[in-house]
């Protein structure tokens, strides 16, 4: 009795030292700790909390900054904010940098070419560059031939491509790692802690308690938790988290220096319906990706998954079954019900999200850090984010029932 009594003591003795954030972050993959380091970076006494932050969906991302590529047909308002995200991106790679001592993100300039293996595909891509010049996105045309002078190990059946030089790339892992550097140089407070439950006082959010017993207060919380954001304990009914995880399978190949220059630049396409990708690391690492499949929690390499992405790279890139198959991995992308963010304040008081971020968490992450922290120091959402609102499925669904 007397020892659990001193145990809770020193629960509350712990706690008490935790109290008097203005901003408690849950969640600490790429967007968490870009959120957390842009607080702290306004002034604001910041915590974060994760297992393993620095980890989650970022660590199977290819990482592809590709607003005008990634374009798709019903997504133009979602364009708006990755092209300005896009925009940010040098600055922003330099500042982060700095802050972090040093780290470089990997960030490269490379360009993207979307290439056409068949007559159906080449349709595809010319109907996707009458879009992007719809938009106002520069893309250029380019024959087979002319794809394959810019890219040699093409294969020789390719039909048609786009060539879009805006379209870079960034190391996600190397991003993860830059950040969290960051995050702690700015006196971010590292709780490397689950939240169990959020806390909700006097019905505004409070902060959270987290697995090892530890209670974090805040004046405003962010649930930045990718596709777990849906899963927090403590969260009021009314308060609407639709984010479920789809689930993307990557390789990860080496190029022998021997090969050297096997692509230049990040190689995409549509090969019988489904999405292939390869990315060339500047290390010699080849990035080939990524399955998407609605199947749950499931992270499961799986065979299947493999032999698809090694078959379509294939077809691409001949040469690429020549090299060496480094890691097989499997993540959860987050994604909400119009495969846009989750970007602001919800129905309760003091709770934000930044989640949601599907395809383009590491596209997003500049503006995504921007837009939350102007958020958390002066309460107004800035004019590029507010079509994103979580609000927006609460009042759809207000709508429907009206």
């Amino acid at each position: 009795m007397h020892s659990s009594r001193s145990s809770h003591a020193s629960r509350q003795s712990h706690a008490s030292r935790q109290a008097g954030h203005d901003v408690l972050v849950i969640g600490g993959g790429v967007i968490g700790l870009v959120v957390a380091w842009r607080a702290a970076r306004r002034g604001l006494r910041t915590a974060l909390a994760d297992p393993s932050p620095g980890g989650g969906a970022a660590q199977v991302a290819a990482g592809m900054l590709a607003a005008v590529t990634e374009l798709h047909y019903g997504e133009e308002t979602l364009l708006g904010l990755n092209v300005a995200s896009a925009a940010r991106y040098p600055e922003f790679a330099a500042e982060l940098t700095e802050a972090a001592g040093g780290l470089g993100i990997g960030y490269r300039a490379c360009g993207t070419l979307a290439v056409a293996l068949d007559s159906d595909d080449r349709l595809h891509l010319r109907e996707l560059h009458a879009l992007q010049r719809r938009c106002g996105l520069e893309s250029q045309w380019l024959t087979g031939r002319e794809c394959r002078r810019l890219e040699p190990m093409l294969a020789p059946g390719v039909r048609g491509g786009l060539r879009v030089d805006g379209d870079h790339q960034v190391d996600p892992r190397r991003l993860a790692a830059a950040l969290l550097a960051a995050c702690e140089r700015a006196g971010v407070s590292v709780h490397r802690a689950n939240a169990d439950r959020l806390t909700v006082l006097h019905d505004r959010a409070a902060g959270a308690v987290l697995d090892d017993g530890t209670e974090l207060r805040a004046d405003q919380v962010v649930l930045a938790a990718g596709s777990l954001s849906g899963r927090l304990a403590g969260v009021p009914p009314q308060v609407r988290i639709p984010v479920r995880p789809v689930k993307g399978q990557v390789l990860r190949l080496t190029v022998p220096s021997s090969y050297a220059p096997f692509l230049s630049r990040t190689v995409r396409a549509v090969v019988r319906g489904s999405h292939v990708y390869l990315v060339p690391r500047e290390n010699g690492e080849l990035v080939v990706g990524a399955t998407s499949e609605e199947l749950g929690w499931d992270t499961t390499v799986t065979a299947g998954g493999v032999y698809e992405l090694l078959r379509d790279a294939h077809e691409l890139v001949p040469g690429i079954t020549e090299l060496p198959l480094t890691e097989t991995r499997a993540g959860l992308r987050p994604a909400s019900p119009d495969n846009a963010p989750l970007l602001g304040p919800t129905e309760l008081p003091g709770l934000h999200l930044a989640t949601g971020h599907y395809r383009n968490g590491v596209l997003l992450t500049p503006l995504t850090g921007d837009v939350m922290a102007e958020l958390l120091a002066t309460g107004t959402m800035p004019e590029v984010a507010r079509p994103f609102t979580p609000r927006r499925f609460t009042q759809a669904r207000q709508e429907s029932f009206a």
